[in-house]
Order: structure tokens, then sequence, then C-alpha cells
């Protein structure tokens, strides 16, 4: 099944738009996705495959895809695992976050990060021990620390936003953009269910709060709450 479904996905390629998709996501020399192959598929097309294949395709079929240079080849695989995931027991569950913990470096730009790692790390740590989430923080990789943050939106949509709070404050120093937008995503989903605890946050620690941060934390509150926050 393996081999059918790599050749449906490169029976959906288009080399215009692996073109314009390589520049969006930055695989330039010396960029973030430095090296990274598209081959043009849209993430509709991988979504229908997911449908049409995800019961046939094992954890070992995944990890070939994970293995893959193929950008959207590893995208299907991820896809196809939060698939399982989601219709598993709680044993296949933990096999599930066990092979996605392995595989981290196969997870590599903030596409793959974000498609997966709440729907698969972040609903399973919902009643467990969230330390894992803390070890990946510090792992001073962009991709893994990514993984840390964005998992906790799972946490963020049962009314949980501690461990949010704790990494976002963590990252207040990073040095690259793509995690001051993934801190302001997740603080910005919070303030949509509790306004008050994110401007305790803000109120905290905003006089060190990278400015991209802030903008998209603070993305739907009043215009002039929000510009209030700007100002200062």
């Amino acid at each position: 099944m393996l081999v059918k479904l790599k050749q449906a996905l490169l029976n959906h390629a288009k080399p215009e738009r692996a073109i314009q998709t390589a520049r969006f996501f930055k695989t330039g020399k010396g960029q973030y996705g430095e090296g990274d192959i598209f081959i043009g598929i849209t993430n509709p097309e991988v979504r229908a495959l997911v449908k049409e294949f995800w019961k046939t395709i094992s954890l070992a079929d995944i990890q070939l895809l994970l293995n893959d240079d193929i950008h959207e080849f590893r995208f299907t695989g991820l896809m196809i695992l939060v698939e399982q995931f989601e219709k598993a027991n709680e044993e296949k569950r933990t096999e599930i976050v066990d092979f996605y913990l392995n595989n981290l470096p196969k997870i590599n730009n903030w596409d793959l990060v974000d498609c997966s790692c709440y729907k698969i790390l972040g609903v399973y740590l919902l009643d467990k021990d969230r330390q894992v989430l803390y070890d990946l923080a510090n792992s001073k990789h962009l991709w893994t620390e990514r993984i840390a943050v964005v998992s906790t939106m799972a946490f963020i949509r049962k009314g949980q936003f501690l461990d949010c709070f704790r990494l976002s404050a963590l990252f207040l120093t990073h040095p690259h953009d793509l995690m001051h937008k993934a801190c302001g995503w997740m603080l910005r989903e919070i303030g949509k269910r509790d306004e008050l605890a994110l401007e305790e946050f803000l109120e905290e620690h905003l006089t060190k709060m990278p400015r991209t941060m802030l903008r998209y934390a603070i993305e739907r509150m009043d215009e002039n709450k929000r510009l209030s926050y700007l100002k200062r």
C-alpha cells in the first residue's frame, strides 16, 4: 500500500506550485528550511489520500514516509499518524507517542510541527505528567522547542493554561521569530477563552516580550486595548 500511496502523491505533483511552496517555507541557503524538497501537493489533496489510506499504512510505512526527503511525504506520514492516534486505544496511543518522539528530527518545519504535535503529544499528555514538554523546550533545537509550546494547544482547549504560560515565559528571549509566533499564537488562543488570564501574563512579561509574540497574542483584543499594549 505504501507504493500505491507514494504514487498517488506523485500524481498530484505540480512543479510550479513546488517552486512557490519552497520559497514560502524558506528552503534557501541559510534559511530555516534549507534543502527541503517540495513537489507541489496541496493540503486538501494530502488529506483526501490520508482518508483513503490511513487504515492500511503501518508504522513501518510511516517511518519510510518520514525518512523521505520530499516534504509532502513527511507531511502525509504525520497526518496518517494523527488519524491513527485519534482512532487508537490507550496502548496503541502510547506506541504512537513513543514513535513520534523517536522521530522528532524528521519533524523539521513549522507545518509538520503544527499539524501533528498537539493532536498527538498534547492530547496524550492531558492526563499525564508533562515534564517531557520541558525537556523538549530545553533541547536548543528550533522545531523541538516549537513542538513543546504548540502541544499546549490541547491543554488550552480544556481550559488548562499554566504550561503554555510557563513555556512562553521560557521562550521570551528565544532568538527566532518562529518561536515568538508560536508562543503568541498559543497565548492568543488563551485570550480567546480567558482574556483576563492573558492580560495577567502580559502585565508580568510585557517589557521582555518580543514584539512579534505580543502582536500575535493580542490580535483578537479590542482595538483600543490592543493599541494600548503596542504603545507600552
